[in-house]
Protein backbone atom coordinates (compact mmCIF):
# COMPACT_ATOMS: atom_id res chain seq x y z
CA UNK A 1 0.00 0.00 0.00
CA UNK A 2 2.87 2.56 1.06
CA UNK A 3 4.04 2.26 -3.28
CA UNK A 4 0.41 2.76 -4.10
CA UNK A 5 -0.20 5.50 -1.66
CA UNK A 6 2.94 7.14 -2.95
CA UNK A 7 2.49 6.95 -6.93
CA UNK A 8 -1.26 8.07 -6.14
CA UNK A 9 -0.31 11.28 -4.45
CA UNK A 10 2.40 12.25 -6.77
CA UNK A 11 -0.20 11.80 -9.90
CA UNK A 12 -2.45 13.92 -7.97
CA UNK A 13 -0.14 16.45 -6.52
CA UNK A 14 0.79 17.27 -10.55
CA UNK A 15 -2.50 18.78 -11.11
CA UNK A 16 -2.44 20.60 -8.19
CA UNK A 17 -2.21 24.23 -7.48
CA UNK A 18 -2.63 24.12 -3.67
CA UNK A 19 -2.95 22.25 -0.81
CA UNK A 20 -6.30 21.27 -0.20
CA UNK A 21 -7.86 21.84 3.50
CA UNK A 22 -11.01 19.70 3.54
CA UNK A 23 -11.81 16.62 1.91
CA UNK A 24 -15.30 15.94 0.56
CA UNK A 25 -16.84 12.31 0.48
CA UNK A 26 -20.56 12.90 -1.32
CA UNK A 27 -22.88 10.20 -1.06
CA UNK A 28 -25.32 8.63 -3.43
CA UNK A 29 -26.67 11.28 -5.08
CA UNK A 30 -25.32 14.33 -3.18
CA UNK A 31 -22.56 14.86 -6.04
CA UNK A 32 -23.59 17.86 -6.73
CA UNK A 33 -21.90 19.90 -4.22
CA UNK A 34 -19.05 19.14 -6.63
CA UNK A 35 -20.34 20.90 -9.10
CA UNK A 36 -20.40 24.20 -7.21
CA UNK A 37 -16.38 23.45 -6.98
CA UNK A 38 -14.51 26.84 -8.67
CA UNK A 39 -11.98 25.89 -11.10
CA UNK A 40 -12.72 22.45 -10.72
CA UNK A 41 -9.58 20.17 -11.42
CA UNK A 42 -11.27 17.05 -12.68
CA UNK A 43 -9.61 13.36 -12.18
CA UNK A 44 -11.46 10.08 -12.77
CA UNK A 45 -11.10 7.55 -10.82
CA UNK A 46 -9.60 5.16 -12.86
CA UNK A 47 -6.64 7.23 -14.07
CA UNK A 48 -5.28 7.35 -10.92
CA UNK A 49 -2.91 4.57 -9.75
CA UNK A 50 -4.44 2.16 -7.09
CA UNK A 51 -7.59 4.23 -7.09
CA UNK A 52 -10.68 1.55 -7.46
CA UNK A 53 -13.64 1.97 -9.75
CA UNK A 54 -17.03 3.61 -8.95
CA UNK A 55 -19.87 1.21 -9.80
CA UNK A 56 -23.10 2.81 -8.21
CA UNK A 57 -25.68 5.13 -10.01
CA UNK A 58 -25.88 8.38 -8.54
CA UNK A 59 -21.89 8.40 -8.50
CA UNK A 60 -19.82 10.24 -10.67
CA UNK A 61 -16.16 8.43 -9.97
CA UNK A 62 -14.31 11.29 -10.37
CA UNK A 63 -12.48 13.79 -7.61
CA UNK A 64 -12.76 17.41 -8.47
CA UNK A 65 -10.25 19.46 -6.96
CA UNK A 66 -10.39 23.51 -6.69
CA UNK A 67 -11.95 26.50 -4.37
CA UNK A 68 -15.44 26.13 -2.01
CA UNK A 69 -16.07 29.29 -0.22
CA UNK A 70 -13.23 30.28 -0.35
CA UNK A 71 -11.17 26.58 0.80
CA UNK A 72 -9.14 24.83 -0.83
CA UNK A 73 -11.27 21.29 -1.52
CA UNK A 74 -10.81 17.46 -2.72
CA UNK A 75 -13.74 16.57 -3.12
CA UNK A 76 -15.20 12.11 -4.11
CA UNK A 77 -17.72 12.56 -5.91
CA UNK A 78 -18.72 9.36 -5.47
CA UNK A 79 -17.62 6.82 -3.14
CA UNK A 80 -16.52 2.44 -2.94
CA UNK A 81 -18.31 0.53 -1.01
CA UNK A 82 -17.71 -2.81 0.93
CA UNK A 83 -20.67 -4.40 -0.97
CA UNK A 84 -18.72 -3.82 -4.65
CA UNK A 85 -16.40 -6.23 -3.68
CA UNK A 86 -13.38 -4.05 -2.69
CA UNK A 87 -11.17 -4.93 -0.10
CA UNK A 88 -11.51 -2.04 3.29
CA UNK A 89 -8.01 -1.17 2.41
CA UNK A 90 -9.38 0.18 -1.19
CA UNK A 91 -12.45 1.48 0.22
CA UNK A 92 -10.32 3.80 2.55
CA UNK A 93 -7.81 4.26 -0.12
CA UNK A 94 -8.56 7.67 -0.92
CA UNK A 95 -9.09 8.94 2.43
CA UNK A 96 -5.24 8.21 2.95
CA UNK A 97 -4.37 10.31 -0.49
CA UNK A 98 -6.31 13.16 1.24
CA UNK A 99 -4.26 12.90 4.14
CA UNK A 100 -0.89 13.26 2.13
CA UNK A 101 -1.66 15.56 -0.02
CA UNK A 102 -2.40 17.76 2.91
CA UNK A 103 -6.02 17.56 4.16
CA UNK A 104 -6.73 18.59 7.64
CA UNK A 105 -10.78 17.57 7.77
CA UNK A 106 -13.07 15.68 6.24
CA UNK A 107 -16.76 15.80 5.49
CA UNK A 108 -17.92 12.59 4.62
CA UNK A 109 -21.63 12.46 3.43
CA UNK A 110 -24.57 9.85 2.65
CA UNK A 111 -28.02 9.02 1.43
CA UNK A 112 -29.23 6.71 4.42
CA UNK A 113 -32.59 5.05 6.00
CA UNK A 114 -34.01 6.47 8.49
CA UNK A 115 -34.63 4.18 11.93
CA UNK A 116 -35.35 6.96 14.63
CA UNK A 117 -39.20 6.92 13.76
CA UNK A 118 -38.89 10.62 14.58
CA UNK A 119 -37.24 11.53 11.47
CA UNK A 120 -38.49 11.63 7.61
CA UNK A 121 -37.38 11.38 4.46
CA UNK A 122 -35.61 14.84 3.76
CA UNK A 123 -34.34 15.32 6.81
CA UNK A 124 -30.65 15.96 7.18
CA UNK A 125 -29.28 14.03 9.79
CA UNK A 126 -25.83 15.30 11.82
CA UNK A 127 -24.06 12.16 12.73
CA UNK A 128 -23.18 12.43 16.54
CA UNK A 129 -21.59 8.52 16.74
CA UNK A 130 -21.58 5.60 14.95
CA UNK A 131 -21.90 1.74 15.45
CA UNK A 132 -19.67 -0.63 13.51
CA UNK A 133 -22.65 -3.65 12.72
CA UNK A 134 -19.91 -5.12 9.86
CA UNK A 135 -17.54 -7.27 12.26
CA UNK A 136 -15.35 -5.42 9.75
CA UNK A 137 -12.58 -3.08 10.76
CA UNK A 138 -10.16 -1.84 7.88
CA UNK A 139 -7.49 -1.48 10.47
CA UNK A 140 -6.98 -5.07 10.51
CA UNK A 141 -3.82 -6.68 9.62
CA UNK A 142 -0.10 -5.01 10.27
CA UNK A 143 -0.07 -1.61 11.57
CA UNK A 144 1.63 1.65 9.83
CA UNK A 145 3.09 3.56 12.68
CA UNK A 146 4.09 6.39 10.20
CA UNK A 147 -0.06 6.07 9.58
CA UNK A 148 -1.35 6.63 12.92
CA UNK A 149 -1.42 4.27 15.99
CA UNK A 150 -1.93 0.73 16.41
CA UNK A 151 -5.36 1.13 18.34
CA UNK A 152 -7.05 4.55 17.50
CA UNK A 153 -9.57 6.25 20.36
CA UNK A 154 -13.11 6.53 18.74
CA UNK A 155 -14.37 8.28 22.05
CA UNK A 156 -14.48 11.24 19.76
CA UNK A 157 -14.84 9.97 15.96
CA UNK A 158 -16.87 12.96 14.85
CA UNK A 159 -15.12 16.17 15.57
CA UNK A 160 -17.05 18.59 18.50
CA UNK A 161 -16.10 21.45 17.03
CA UNK A 162 -17.22 20.46 13.99
CA UNK A 163 -20.55 19.56 15.36
CA UNK A 164 -20.99 22.69 17.33
CA UNK A 165 -20.33 24.67 14.18
CA UNK A 166 -22.53 22.49 11.93
CA UNK A 167 -25.18 22.74 14.47
CA UNK A 168 -24.94 26.82 14.88
CA UNK A 169 -25.18 27.27 10.78
CA UNK A 170 -28.36 24.85 11.18
CA UNK A 171 -29.88 27.29 13.40
CA UNK A 172 -28.60 30.34 10.94
CA UNK A 173 -29.92 28.74 8.19
CA UNK A 174 -33.59 27.78 10.49
CA UNK A 175 -33.07 24.52 9.24
CA UNK A 176 -34.24 21.09 11.04
CA UNK A 177 -30.98 19.66 11.61
CA UNK A 178 -31.70 16.34 13.28
CA UNK A 179 -28.81 14.88 15.21
CA UNK A 180 -28.10 10.77 15.67
CA UNK A 181 -26.22 7.39 15.28
CA UNK A 182 -25.40 5.84 12.02
CA UNK A 183 -24.98 2.45 11.23
CA UNK A 184 -23.13 1.20 8.85
CA UNK A 185 -24.60 -2.53 7.09
CA UNK A 186 -22.69 -4.39 4.38
CA UNK A 187 -25.57 -4.36 2.18
CA UNK A 188 -26.43 -4.50 -0.34
CA UNK A 189 -29.83 -5.33 0.23
CA UNK A 190 -31.54 -3.29 2.71
CA UNK A 191 -32.23 -4.30 6.30
CA UNK A 192 -35.14 -6.30 7.23
CA UNK A 193 -38.07 -5.16 9.14
CA UNK A 194 -36.58 -7.41 12.06
CA UNK A 195 -33.33 -5.73 11.92
CA UNK A 196 -34.54 -2.71 12.06
CA UNK A 197 -36.01 -3.09 14.99
CA UNK A 198 -33.12 -4.33 16.67
CA UNK A 199 -30.74 -1.31 14.99
CA UNK A 200 -33.44 0.96 17.29
CA UNK A 201 -32.84 -1.39 19.96
CA UNK A 202 -29.12 -0.73 20.33
CA UNK A 203 -29.49 3.35 19.55
CA UNK A 204 -29.34 3.44 15.52
CA UNK A 205 -31.14 6.48 14.68
CA UNK A 206 -30.25 6.00 10.98
CA UNK A 207 -28.63 2.93 8.72
CA UNK A 208 -26.47 2.99 5.97
CA UNK A 209 -23.92 0.91 4.02
CA UNK A 210 -20.83 3.59 3.92
CA UNK A 211 -18.92 6.04 5.50
CA UNK A 212 -17.65 4.02 8.96
CA UNK A 213 -14.37 2.32 7.43
CA UNK A 214 -13.44 5.69 5.41
CA UNK A 215 -14.28 7.61 9.61
CA UNK A 216 -12.09 4.73 11.14
CA UNK A 217 -9.21 5.36 8.63
CA UNK A 218 -9.39 9.46 9.16
CA UNK A 219 -9.15 9.04 12.81
CA UNK A 220 -6.18 6.36 12.30
CA UNK A 221 -4.59 9.67 9.99
CA UNK A 222 -5.76 12.27 12.51
CA UNK A 223 -8.08 13.83 10.10
CA UNK A 224 -11.15 15.94 11.88
CA UNK A 225 -14.55 14.67 10.70
CA UNK A 226 -17.66 16.08 10.50
CA UNK A 227 -20.84 13.33 9.15
CA UNK A 228 -23.92 14.40 7.39
CA UNK A 229 -27.09 11.79 6.36
CA UNK A 230 -29.51 12.62 4.52
CA UNK A 231 -32.30 10.43 5.34
CA UNK A 232 -33.69 9.17 2.13
CA UNK A 233 -35.84 6.69 3.49
CA UNK A 234 -37.91 5.11 6.15
CA UNK A 235 -36.19 1.93 6.86
CA UNK A 236 -37.63 -1.71 6.25
CA UNK A 237 -40.97 -2.05 8.34
CA UNK A 238 -41.58 1.55 9.06
CA UNK A 239 -43.74 3.04 6.27
CA UNK A 240 -44.86 -0.31 5.39
CA UNK A 241 -43.63 0.31 1.88
CA UNK A 242 -40.60 -1.39 -0.94
CA UNK A 243 -37.53 0.15 -0.50
CA UNK A 244 -35.36 0.70 -3.93
CA UNK A 245 -32.15 2.68 -4.81
CA UNK A 246 -34.43 5.13 -7.29
CA UNK A 247 -36.11 6.90 -3.61
CA UNK A 248 -32.85 7.57 -2.18
CA UNK A 249 -31.52 9.65 -5.84
CA UNK A 250 -35.03 11.25 -6.07
CA UNK A 251 -35.16 12.28 -1.95
CA UNK A 252 -31.39 13.81 -2.57
CA UNK A 253 -32.87 15.60 -5.45
CA UNK A 254 -35.46 17.13 -3.07
CA UNK A 255 -32.97 17.99 -0.53
CA UNK A 256 -30.27 19.24 -2.82
CA UNK A 257 -30.58 23.21 -1.99
CA UNK A 258 -30.95 22.53 1.83
CA UNK A 259 -27.92 20.29 1.33
CA UNK A 260 -25.95 22.75 -0.21
CA UNK A 261 -26.56 25.86 1.54
CA UNK A 262 -25.69 24.15 4.76
CA UNK A 263 -22.53 22.58 3.54
CA UNK A 264 -21.33 25.69 1.96
CA UNK A 265 -21.66 28.00 5.01
CA UNK A 266 -20.14 25.38 6.97
CA UNK A 267 -17.31 25.25 4.85
CA UNK A 268 -17.00 29.35 4.65
CA UNK A 269 -17.04 29.47 8.31
CA UNK A 270 -14.84 27.24 8.63
CA UNK A 271 -12.41 29.30 6.72
CA UNK A 272 -13.19 32.44 8.87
Amino acid sequence: MTTQLQEATAFIKKQLSEKPQVGLILGSGLGMLADEIEQPVKIKYDVIPGFPVSTVEGHAGQLVIGELEGVSVIAMQGRFHFYEGYGLDAVTFPVRVMKQLGVEKLFVTNAAGGVNEAFEPGNLMLITDHINNTGQNPLIGPNDNDQGVRFPDLSQAYDRNLQRLAKDVAKELSLDLKEGVYVWNTGPTYETPAEIKILQTVGGDAVGMSTVPEVIVARHVGLEVLGISCISNMAAGILDQPLNHEEVIETTEKVREDFLRFVKMILSKVSA
